[in-house]
């Protein structure tokens, strides 16, 4: 249940950019918030860091962080276009719907990389499972503010 919900928030954020044009995608979501663009470079950011914390390998697209998380929108000019995002965001959600489909329900139980194994111990709760969870709720979040972007 919890992967369909993933899979259908991805897929109803790819429609959502899909329909979006890369001018669209330049303004603020309302006055004074953040722009589209900047909510696609975060939200592919976030999903990157998604395969070191679950175990799944190297992150895809670190060079990201610093533009996307470390600092908020308008702070530093971007580097990347909205179109090179929009490849990367497809990339890393293919990587991702990848590994997920070998994960056995078992391994989504054990600990993710953010938390030592003591405290694992004391709070279960803390797994993989639980990270896809908040991901996807966190996706749904920024996709409704993309949402405004519609004309």
């Amino acid at each position: 249940m919890v992967l369909d919900t993933w899979n259908s928030k991805i897929k109803e954020a790819d429609a959502l950019l899909d329909n979006l044009t890369d001018e669209q995608l330049q303004n603020e979501v309302s006055p004074g918030r953040n722009r589209g663009v900047y909510l696609l470079g975060h939200l592919t950011s976030v999903h990157s860091r998604m395969l070191p914390l679950l175990n799944l390998g190297e992150e895809m697209y670190p060079q990201l962080a610093d533009s996307f998380i470390t600092n908020a929108d308008k702070t530093k000019p971007l580097t990347i276009t909205a179109s090179e995002l929009r490849q990367q965001w497809k990339n890393i959600n293919s990587t991702l719907a990848t590994h997920f489909s070998k994960i056995s329900a078992d391994e989504w139980f054990q600990k993710h990389n953010s938390i030592s194994a003591e405290d694992f111990q004391k709070e279960p709760h803390r797994n993989r499972l639980n990270i896809v969870i908040n991901r996807t709720n966190h996706l749904s979040y920024h996709t409704g503010q993309l949402a405004f972007l519609k004309k």
